[in-house]
């Protein structure tokens, strides 16, 4: 049962169709989405030792996260690295149960390694990272909460989600995929994983201007740079075009700081593919909500959802399912154009029976609320009804959230 519900329909155009958009994601190497991709995979892993060896999730919340930037010198045909990055490791993880006992810090240490191995071709985890463990135990009673019969929520917060993705939206996520795909990587071996795309769109003309850090061992010279970065702006275009609906005009940037007359100072050169080897640190939180973008056109959480359990989180669930409840919505409801989705839980009360619920939708003309409303009430409860099978997807990491 929800304490509160409420469901709406709003006099306001879809995103997509207002006058003005501004989205941005930072990509897969940039430093704060490694941090939180990092974290993510150590709360995963810890989930799976806890469940091989107890039988279920214990406490954890490892979303406190640091990525300290290294040192390099970058130089066309490769460059030197010359102090590693450092990864700290923070916030609270159960390092006992009875007379089991947890390497949380090699666990967290192992899954980091893994991650930045598995993603990033040319950070070697061993050599180019530093690991500093500052995991400790929970507090008595939010790890009394996993000891119940049910376990209930250990915070009280609120998470949002909305659908459809507007057009921006899509092409935002499109770009910065396109770029760190294999196709795009063996074509431009030169690109780096650390991308960062914000769009602006004026009515029917969408801006886009991207970052992408250059590899330097693949830039033998300065003309071979500029030369390199024309032909990936033409492909990325290419690629996008394809793609536009309502969309009329693209226009695309790449590396806008970027001076020919400035010699090795105006190219964005790296050693290793991200900004994190010497230039801007990262922390969990600070990048990608858990749809993978930071719409400013839309109501987010601040919640840093990554590594936080997936069982008794609020602030992991609610944002996570929010956005999933929201997709179904507006998929199984032909006259939403729009939806957004908002719930709020109280510490200590049952996931499934949130505090309060909010629904805002965006209705097809000559369509009335009435009309809709209990076809809305039934996918809000048909998905609070599922939810040990949804926390198990994310126990199991088959639900992104970053």
């Amino acid at each position: 049962m929800i304490d509160s519900l409420s469901v709406q329909n709003v006099d306001r155009a879809p995103v997509g169709q207002r006058c003005s958009e501004h989205v941005e994601r930072k990509g897969l190497g940039h430093p704060d989405t490694i941090c939180d991709s990092v974290m993510e995979a150590v709360s995963q892993a810890l989930c799976r030792e806890y469940v091989q060896r107890v039988g279920r999730v214990l406490h954890h919340n490892i979303d406190k996260g640091l990525l300290c930037a290294g040192q390099t010198q970058p130089q066309p045909g490769g460059g030197t690295v010359l102090a590693p990055m450092r990864f700290i490791f923070g916030d609270r993880a159960t390092t006992e149960f009875g007379d089991l006992r947890f390497d949380v810090g090699g666990i967290a240490e192992a899954a980091a390694s893994e991650w930045l191995r598995s993603h990033l071709r040319f950070v070697d985890p061993q050599q180019h990272t530093r690991y500093q463990n500052e995991i400790r135990p929970g507090s008595p009673e939010l790890c009394d909460i996993f000891a119940r019969g049910e376990i209930t929520a250990n915070d009280t917060s609120a998470g949002v989600g909305y659908a459809p993705l507007s057009e921006t939206e899509q092409l935002v996520l499109l770009a910065e995929r396109y770029l760190n795909s294999p196709e795009f990587q063996k074509q431009f071996p030169e690109a780096g994983e650390d991308v960062k795309v914000m769009a602006v769109r004026r009515d029917r003309t969408l801006w886009m201007t991207l970052a992408v850090a250059f590899v330097d061992r693949f830039v033998p010279d300065q003309r071979t740079y500029f030369e390199r970065k024309a032909a990936m702006r033409d492909a990325l275009l290419g690629r996008l075009l394809r793609e536009l609906r309502n969309v009329h005009s693209l226009k695309l940037d790449i590396n806008t700081l970027d001076d020919p007359g400035r010699g090795e100072g105006g190219m964005y050169l790296t050693v290793l593919g991200t900004s994190a080897e010497g230039a801007d640190g990262g922390q969990v939180g600070r990048g990608n909500r858990v749809n993978g973008l930071i719409s400013l056109h839309r109501p987010m959480s601040l919640e840093a959802v990554a590594g936080k359990n997936p069982v008794s989180h609020v602030g992991k669930v609610y944002n996570v399912l929010a956005c999933q409840i929201a997709e179904q919505i507006h998929a199984s409801i032909d006259p939403v154009e729009e939806v957004t989705v908002w719930l709020c839980s109280q510490i200590g009360r049952r996931l499934s029976e949130p505090w309060s619920a909010s629904v805002e939708l965006s209705l097809k003309g000559g369509v009335d609320l009435p009309d809709v409303q209990d076809a809305v009430e039934q996918v809000l409860a048909r998905e609070l009804a599922a939810l040990p099978q949804f926390q198990q997807r994310l126990i199991n990491g088959e639900l992104p959230v970053c």
